[in-house]
């Protein structure tokens, strides 16, 4: 399905349920909304930071929280912890609101914040045990020298956190987020000064909480990572939802054409001219025996492609096909609505 408005939105969606209405068609993990908004706005004055946001995030996936900056991602954020009131509209967590259990829900939460503060006097042992005190957590010790373990920091957990490099101190602060075991994880930027191997670290520390059955809420820059772990993502723009949807189908529906990556033993000229000849292709370009073919985004074509050049007397050596890539959604979605926004101004 295309791209198509809705309520000043672009929606990535199969209409379903009742009229005028698009719902997201997702697996439900475990039956449970863990995070939802209804109407979420906050208005600063005469600019709208978040407008009429909807989200539902269901138990046991990852989710990201996509946006360019000044978008309203850490607003929303904000809104969703208690941390900013809302305007207009609510936030909901496990189906309560935070201003009527805010200490029993916030024991099932864990959160990074973008900019985060450490106690810079204490050890990181002294801080996670300090927080695991707090929280109640049983046989701290055995939990705190495991979660610094997995992101490489036991051996240095007596070392004042002063002392510790800006990508060490987000680890730290990982761990602590984690430290009382919650079962909803929000993430604002995540892996942010991070080498590679510290974002692998974290990377595998996330996917291994999902399989323990987290739900986890990453709001992220680092497109990659976000299609590395994610089940489904949102994109904000301009304070409004402008897509949400799992990865494939966002590739699939935006997807003008498909790119096959064909390798031949030799691209003679009959060879090249059976590809154009298929209905579905809409250009080819040779480099030596390297053939790029872009065709119809509506189906796979490789076995099609496989039998043209085995029909024209050709070798197939190599074959495959290139997706969309998260940042390329990204870009067609907020362009699109850029595009659709200025439309409505003018």
């Amino acid at each position: 399905m295309a791209l198509q408005p809705w309520h000043g939105r672009w929606r990535l969606h199969y209409p379903v349920g009742e009229p005028g209405r698009v719902d997201c068609p997702v697996a439900i993990v475990g039956g449970m909304v863990v995070i939802e908004t209804r109407g979420l706005t906050k208005e600063y004055g005469k600019t709208t930071a978040v407008r009429d946001l909807d989200l539902h995030v269901e138990k046991g996936e990852i989710y990201g929280f996509l946006g360019p900056n000044g978008a309203g991602k850490t607003t929303t954020i904000m809104m969703i912890l208690g941390l900013v009131k809302p305007t207009r509209g609510e936030a909901l967590i496990f189906g309560s609101r935070l201003d009527r259990d805010y200490f029993g829900l916030k024991r099932r939460i864990g959160v990074v914040a973008e900019v985060q503060r450490v106690y810079e006097d204490m050890t990181a042992w002294e801080y996670l045990n300090f927080f695991g005190q707090l929280y109640g957590v049983p046989d701290i010790k055995t939990r705190a020298a495991d979660l610094l373990s997995r992101l490489d920091l036991y051996d240095r957990r007596n070392e004042l956190l002063s002392n510790y490099s800006k990508g060490m101190l987000q680890k730290v602060n990982i761990a602590r987020a984690l430290i009382h075991d919650p079962e909803l994880l929000i993430l604002d930027e995540p892996v942010s000064s991070l080498d590679p191997y510290g974002i692998k670290e974290v990377r595998d520390l996330i996917m291994e909480e999902h399989r323990r059955g987290k739900t986890i809420f990453i709001s992220s820059h680092l497109l990659s990572e976000v299609e590395r772990t994610c089940n489904r993502v949102g994109i904000l723009d301009q304070g409004t939802l402008v897509a949400e949807d799992t990865m494939q189908s966002l590739r699939e529906k935006l997807a003008s054409e498909i790119r096959l990556l064909l390798e031949v033993d030799a691209a003679r000229p009959e060879i090249i001219e059976a590809i154009r000849r298929l209905p579905f292709v809409k250009s080819v370009e040779v480099e030596d025996n390297r053939v790029n073919i872009s065709t119809n985004p509506d189906a796979d074509y490789r076995l099609d492609v496989s039998r043209a050049v085995s029909e024209a007397g050709g070798t197939v050596m190599g074959l495959s096909r290139q997706e969309m890539s998260l940042e390329d959604a990204f870009i067609t979605i907020t362009e699109k609505h850029v595009s659709q926004f200025a439309r409505k101004e003018a």
